[in-house]
């Protein structure tokens, strides 16, 4: 294959199934990946409040959930979840769909946990007592003085999170959601053109990290000013 028949048929693939890569990958990629990303946030959150918690106990199980969900390959997990997830008793054994979902979003907030600790803990501890020393009971002196100054911290690295999740998702392809590289290989089959094809989702990968990657210098750069 020549490089001027490579483009053509480049051009022609992208004019033809531009919808089936987008449309019907690129969504379900993007919206997977906010799920998991959101609702690991929130789940993270918790997790790093139990493990800076006094609860020796509740430490150690947090502990090893993060060393266990860090440690084994996100493929693995996402195999779990979706053949252990179906075998639950009504109304646990959800679709597929979302038993992927839950699996990325566990895979997810082990990560988001130990982001949303550091951020924390990077925060002088002079903040907290100063706010003890001013009436606050703890709870609200970490919601009122030691979050707000936290979460400039936080949400530059939830950011990359979702960057990296976005990535990550390809893995389900094997499960036969419909992402963007499910999608790439129906394409693959209609056309007998790998190539091209898979050029094209890398294209669109790139692209879209490349668009979140400047946005999160941008909200940086702005917070950064604030501080000022």
């Amino acid at each position: 294959m020549d490089l001027v028949d490579f483009f053509e048929k480049f051009i022609k693939i992208v004019m033809r199934y531009w919808d089936v890569f987008l449309i019907k990958g690129l969504s379900t990629t993007l919206a997977l990946s906010a799920i998991a990303v959101f609702f690991g946030a929130i789940i993270g959150t918790l997790l790093a409040f139990g493990k800076m918690g006094k609860s020796r106990i509740l430490r150690g199980i947090i502990t090893a959930y993060v060393e266990i969900i860090r440690g084994t390959p996100s493929l693995l997990q996402v195999y779990v979840g979706y053949f252990v997830v179906p075998l639950l008793p009504p109304p646990l054994n959800v679709s597929t769909y979302a038993s992927v979902a839950i699996a990325l979003t566990i895979n997810s907030s082990a990560y988001v946990s130990e982001v949303i600790r550091s951020g924390i803990q990077a925060v002088d501890k002079g903040q907290m007592e100063a706010a003890r020393s001013l009436g606050l009971t703890q709870s609200q002196a970490m919601i009122k003085v030691v979050l707000p100054q936290a979460v400039k911290n936080i949400l530059p690295a939830i950011g990359n999170e979702f960057v990296t999740m976005v990535k990550e998702t390809s893995i389900i392809q094997y499960l036969g959601i419909s992402d963007l590289m499910y999608n790439n290989g129906i394409v693959i089959t209609a056309t007998y053109n790998p190539l091209p094809c898979y050029y094209i989702s890398a294209l669109i990968y790139l692209t879209l990290n490349i668009c979140l990657g400047k946005g999160l210098n941008i909200f940086e750069g702005r917070m950064k000013k604030s501080e000022r």
